[in-house]
């Protein structure tokens, strides 16, 4: 297997960005609601796909949910992937 970590064509493939949208990093303060629940999160990156939200904790949040940002209608998101206090969301037609 070739190493590509040591490529002299350009950078690192393992380096390269593989998301479809380039992210922005924002810290914009939203909501999400699932059923009856209404959560605080803030917006920490957003691109034209998805976006990063930081929340207290991931337990019990689903995989759909509502992104109330300000300025903003609401919109339906898929979560992606989750960490400790960080949802990855995809935007949902």
């Amino acid at each position: 297997m070739r190493d590509l970590s040591k490529s002299s064509s350009g950078p690192s493939a393992l380096l390269l960005e593989r998301r479809l949208a380039p992210r922005r990093n924002t810290a914009i303060e939203a909501r999400i609601t699932f059923g009856k629940t209404s959560l605080n999160c803030i917006i920490r990156n957003v691109s034209d796909t998805g976006a990063k939200l930081e929340v207290a904790k991931v337990a019990g949040i689903p995989d759909v949910i509502l992104l109330h940002a300000p300025g903003h209608r609401p919109q339906t998101c898929r979560v992606v992937w989750r960490a400790l206090r960080e949802l990855g969301v995809e935007y949902r037609g």
